[in-house]
This record gives structure tokens, C-alpha cells and sequence, in this order.
């Protein structure tokens, strides 16, 4: 590797050829100011547009200023980040992108987490200098899960590249010329009526609030405020490792115990854990895997957690949905076991009941608005919001989220194993099922029961497992981008593998679109997914068949997994979807 001599304030280094100011910048932790820069490790993808000019800075001896996140270094090159051209240079860039910019902040969905805002502090912006003609377009509310305000576009196309380059959806793009520009589907269509997976990776990465959630909470308030509505919540793995961050703990702190205390303290009439409901995927799951091998049924068979991966093959392979798993996901199939099951136990008319979600994803929500997944056109889940919309309600109700005592969830529905937490992180929805199916085909006790070969953040990963005489193949895949590769294997005939999880979300459900805001650092995302593992191994049952409540649910109820009672409660079909 070929190494320059350079300077930065007067500063010597040496740094690789080939690096950016920016990257060698951050070497001698000098700070260069960045809107539209986005590296996103672990997808080898780096959004170097350089149209926000935020970063400008000063090369010695020429005679325009340079980006640091695109310009690379060479021998001998002098820079100043801090010469009065520079500075001067960079508050402008950001006044002007101000002048046309909403200054609604107090109310905006990103206030206090927008980096305008923050970047306008940081260079004492205090007036706005350039008045005159501002955008005035319509915010698109048209799905369940985004909320589109083109007002707000600065146009870094942070989450063009999200969504082009790394999730290979390919729904975003430069709308309109000139003053007028701004990034949306084609022809500013309805987001709804385009083919987009609502996976949020592009509201993960937007800097300001063009793209956001639909925000549901009002929604939640008004259920726990009516006292005809038996309100039951469920919690998905995903937001033990990561809410804590919301309120100032370490990235990865197990939170699980303080959020059954905080949803108590909101109160909430069944506090439930997702974990239970991932349990109970996997005796379906595990089951039609084990159908499908003994019977020869199609392979590879591919899981069916992720809503956005769903609505992704829906739309992008229509020719291949009889791959993946009939089975709903775990959010569903909760919502569907509480409106059947638990209302009979309680003796509760489920019409008065009101199944609430707090999810890692942004899809979750269009999940639960789908037709099929309701019954008599009562929906399984009524209401989904996102970890931030729940970390904002305990901030609304002055929760001190960090210091509550730690509690449990409630029974019938709230048992789990280790299996139904590793849901959480890319790997675990198949190391869960090959926990399961190792047993149920070999018929032996299954003592080791960490396959460390399925584990990982690799966007592709694949492993081998001896089950018996049987070596099963097995792909895992985060990113829809990584998916379609996968999936383009299996159409041409070359896929090798009896099954396959794909996740829509670097990292799984941990880095999901409604998540604390990671900033595209991939280190937060490593540190959920060990806390995913470490919650694991202390769990005293990490097989989901051991899961008790799970046992009773079918001696009780459905009878035995993958039977006909099962498949009426917890199974789906798919349909194909016109690609726009």
C-alpha cells in the first residue's frame, strides 16, 4: 500500500493514497462538519455526492476550496479546516440551505435529532441572510409506515443510495430541476402506489425530516385512555439492546426487564414479549421446513419474518412465491393468538380489544394493514409504533427509563427461550429453526445448541449443520440488496441451500428503520447483536419447543404445529405485486 505525506492544520501524516481529506481528517480527530456524507461500513458503499458542500476546506496554493468527503489526498498536500475562507464558506452553504428550508422546528418529527438543526448550532447560524422563494409541496401520507415531505429535502441523497445501492429497490431519485429538485419515486408518486418495502432505511438516513415514520402514538394514548378497550402491547427482541440508547446507555445495554416495568407503569392490561410469538413461528416454521424435506417439497424454503423482505419478492420475483415460509410473522401471529386464545381465557369479546406493537420497523406497520392479516376485518395488530415513538411516550409520561426496577412480563403469552430472542439479529430466525429441527428429525437432545457458523454480519453468510444424515445447507442474507442476489441464484437454478433467512435491515431487526438513529455506524449495530447473544445464553430455555406456555398453547388450542388449526390462525399467502 502506497502512503502520502500530507499536513492538516499544520499537522504531519501519513495516510493512505487514495484517502479522503475527510477520512484522513478524522485520523488526528480534527472535525469536518458533513451533511450528505454517509459511509456505510459493511456494504462497502460510501455516498460521496458531495451537493451539501458543508464539508468545504481549504487546500493550500489552490484556488478554489475542495470537499473533504470526496477530494483525495496526495503527496505533500497542506490543508486548513479552520482558515476563515473555509469556515465563512460553510455557514453559508448551510444558511442557504436553510433559506429554503421549513422552520417549523419546534414541531418537526426530527427536532433536537435533525443534523440541520444541529449542523446550524455547531456554526452559529443565527438569521436567516438569503430570503425568497421556498418549496411548497404536498407531504405524502399515503402508506401506513413513511410520511414523504419534499419541503424538507436537502437533497444530500442519503437515501437514494439506501435504497438504490444497498437495499437495490431502486424507488428514489432526483425528482424535477433546478430549484424545484427534491427525492421521490418517479413522477412524485404516492409511495404507496410505488413499489417501495417501507423497510425505513431511508428515514434511518435522512438528515432532516423529509422522510419519517407515521407517527401512531395519539393513536396509543387514546386506547389506554378508554376503559371499554382491554389494551395488550407485545415487545420485539430488537428493542431490549437498543432503547437504552434513547436514554443515555451504552449501545447494547439488555434493557429487557425495564421495559416490562415502563409498559406497566403506562398502563397497559397484557404486557407481552414478541419473543413468545418468534417461539411459535418456529414450531411452524421448523415444521414445514421438516414437511418439506421429508416430503419433497420446494426448496430452498425461504423465512417470512420480515415484512419488508415479503414486499420485496412480491413485487421484484412474483414468479417465485411459493419459496417462502406460508408462515406470519411473529408480530402477527401474536396479535392473532391474543385475539383468539388469550380473549377466551380472559373472556373478553375481542372487538374490545386493542393489540398494540412496539416494533424496530417501519413495515411492521404496513404489515398490520394488510387484509389478509385480519379476520372478520378486525386486524390481528390494530396499532404498531416504532422504539423511537415508544422511547418518545416515556419521555411524554417523565418516565426515567434508565432507573426503573426491572419487572416481568405477564403470563399465557409472555414466556420465551433464547431461540425467540435471536430473532433480534441476521442469523437468529435460522439457528432458532435449526435448533428445533435438529431434534424433531433426529430425535435426539440436542446439547450444543450455538451454531456459531450462522452467526456474523456479513451481508451474505452461508453454513452447513449435520442433522443426522442429513447436511443441511443453509443462506442468511441482510439487505435486500444481498437478498436479490440469493434470490437471482435460486430462479437460474444454481442455489444450493435447503434454507434460507434474509432480513431486510443491516444487521437484522437490531439496525431496523424505526430503531434509535445509528448514523450509519455499524459498530452500534455489533454492539445489539452481541447483547442479542448474551441475552441468549442466560436464558434458562433456548430451544422454543421447551417454551411451556408454547406447549399448552397447542395441547389446549391449536392443536399439534403445522396442523389445520395452525394453518387457519398462523399462516398466509402472498400476492403478486405490479413493479413500479
Amino acid at each position: 500500500m502506497d502512503f502520502v505525506n500530507i499536513k492538516i492544520n499544520d499537522v504531519p501524516l501519513q495516510v493512505p493514497s487514495g484517502t479522503t481529506i475527510l477520512e484522513a481528517a478524522k485520523k488526528i480527530n480534527v472535525k469536518i462538519p458533513t451533511l450528505c456524507h454517509l459511509n456505510l461500513e459493511g456494504f462497502g458503499i460510501v455516498n460521496q455526492v458531495s451537493s451539501c458542500r458543508v464539508c468545504m476546506v481549504e487546500a493550500v496554493g489552490r484556488p478554489t476550496l475542495v470537499t473533504a468527503c470526496s477530494e483525495k489526498v496526495y503527496e505533500g498536500l497542506e490543508v486548513r479546516t479552520d482558515s476563515i475562507k473555509a469556515i465563512n464558506a460553510r455557514r453559508m452553504a448551510v444558511e442557504l440551505l436553510l433559506s429554503n428550508h421549513p422552520k417549523d422546528c419546534l414541531v418537526c418529527p426530527k427536532n433536537l435529532d435533525c443534523d440541520l438543526q444541529a449542523l446550524a448550532n455547531e456554526l452559529g447560524v443565527r438569521e436567516i441572510r438569503y430570503e425568497g422563494e421556498m418549496m411548497a409541496y404536498e407531504k405524502d401520507m399515503s402508506s401506513y409506515s413513511i410520511v414523504k415531505d419534499p419541503n424538507k429535502c436537502v437533497m444530500c441523497r442519503r437515501c437514494e443510495t439506501m435504497c438504490n445501492d444497498v437495499q437495490t429497490c431502486n424507488i428514489l431519485s432526483a425528482v424535477n430541476r433546478g430549484f424545484d429538485v427534491f427525492v421521490g419515486p418517479a413522477f412524485n408518486m404516492d409511495m404507496v402506489d410505488s413499489s417501495c418495502t417501507f423497510c425505513g432505511q431511508c428515514v434511518a438516513v435522512c438528515p432532516t425530516a423529509a422522510l419519517t415514520e407515521v407517527n401512531y402514538t395519539r393513536r396509543v394514548w387514546e386506547a389506554l385512555a378508554d376503559e371499554d378497550k382491554h389494551v395488550v402491547v407485545q415487545v420485539a427482541p430488537a428493542i431490549r439492546v437498543a432503547i437504552g440508547e434513547e436514554f443515555g446507555m451504552e449501545p447494547g445495554a439488555i434493557t429487557t426487564g425495564q421495559l416490562a416495568a415502563a409498559l406497566r407503569k403506562l398502563g397497559f392490561d397484557g404486557i407481552f414479549d414478541t419473543d413468545f410469538a418468534a417461539d411459535l413461528t418456529i414450531m411452524e416454521e421448523a415444521s414445514e421446513l421438516v414437511h418439506r424435506i421429508q416430503h419433497g417439497g420446494t426448496l430452498p424454503m425461504l423465512t417470512s419474518c420480515c415484512p419488508a423482505w415479503v414486499k420485496f419478492f412480491e413485487h421484484q420475483f412474483p414468479d417465485m412465491l411459493d419459496i417462502p415460509s406460508s408462515c406470519k410473522s411473529p408480530q402477527i401471529m401474536f396479535g392473532a393468538i391474543a385475539k383468539t386464545y388469550y380473549a377466551e381465557k380472559k373472556k373478553i369479546n375481542p372487538e374490545n380489544m386493542t393489540v398494540v406493537s412496539i416494533m424496530p420497523c417501519v413495515a411492521k406497520k404496513a404489515e398490520a394493514s394488510r387484509p389478509e392479516l385480519s379476520k372478520d376485518d378486525n386486524s390481528d395488530v390494530d396499532i404498531v409504533i416504532t422504539t423511537r415513538e415508544f422511547a418518545g411516550m416515556l419521555r411524554e409520561a417523565g418516565i426515567d427509563f434508565a432507573k426503573l426496577e426491572p419487572s416481568t412480563f405477564d403470563s399465557i403469552l409472555g414466556e420465551s427461550t433464547g431461540a425467540g430472542v435471536i430473532f433480534g439479529a441476521t442469523g437468529g430466525v435460522i439457528e432458532a429453526a435449526t435448533r428445533t429441527a435438529y431434534e424433531w428429525i433426529t430425535g435426539e437432545t440436542l446439547e450444543s445448541v450455538d451454531f456459531h457458523a450462522l452467526r456474523g454480519i456479513e451481508g451474505l453468510r452461508e453454513a452447513s449443520v449435520q442433522v443426522g444424515d442429513l447436511t443441511l445447507n443453509i443462506g442468511i442474507a441482510h439487505g435486500l440488496g444481498n437478498a436479490r442476489k440469493l434470490l437471482e441464484d435460486i430462479r437460474s437454478g444454481k442455489s444450493k441451500y435447503h434454507a434460507i433467512e434474509i432480513m431486510a435491515c443491516p444487521g437484522g431487526c437490531i439496525g431496523g428503520g424505526g430503531q434509535p438513529y445509528h448514523h450509519g455506524d455499524m459498530s452500534i449495530i455489533e454492539k445489539r447483536r452481541q447483547a442479542i447473544y448474551e441475552e441468549d445464553a442466560g436464558m434458562k430455555r433456548r430451544k422454543s419447543h421447551e417454551n411451556k406456555e408454547i406447549i399448552a398453547l397447542y395441547e389446549e388450542y391449536l392443536g399439534k404445529p403445522y396442523g389445520e388449526k395452525a394453518h387457519e390462525l398462523l399462516h398466509t399467502k402472498y400476492e403478486p405485486k405490479e413493479k413500479i
